[in-house]
């Protein structure tokens, strides 16, 4: 197996009279949904599809819930997930509300071991 990509041109941001260059973007090979997860992993365990449904369900209303608790939630081998904000910038921290805030994002950190399957890949160019 393999990661898909085609070549892209993109104009340099900060030089838009410089020449395109060519860049590799990764192509999906599709997705995979929560109901074939669930399919996969009852196939390795004496769970029903079913019942991995309902904790994969609720696994994400809960990392959802403690998410708007402000907590770090770690997903063992898999990674940790954060809730992160941008805001304006101040002189002084009296200045700074909760009005400043510009934009809150989820940040995925991946665990060691889903960092190191990058190292495994292989890629094959579309033709």
């Amino acid at each position: 197996m393999s990661i898909t990509f085609k070549s892209i041109s993109k104009k340099n941001p900060r030089d838009l009279t410089a020449p395109k260059k060519f860049y590799a973007s990764s192509i999906s090979n599709g997705t995979t949904e929560l109901e074939t997860l669930a399919d996969l992993i009852s196939s390795q365990c004496t769970v029903t599809s079913t019942d991995c449904v309902a904790v994969l369900n609720a696994l994400e209303e809960n990392v959802i819930r403690e998410l708007k608790q402000g907590r770090i939630v770690k997903l063992g081998k898999l990674g940790d997930f954060q809730v992160s904000l941008s805001s304006e910038g101040f002189d002084t921290e009296e200045e700074e509300t909760a009005k400043a805030i510009k934009k809150a994002r989820i940040i995925f950190r991946p665990s060691v071991g889903m960092r190191n399957l990058l190292s495994t890949l292989t890629y094959r160019k579309r033709g």
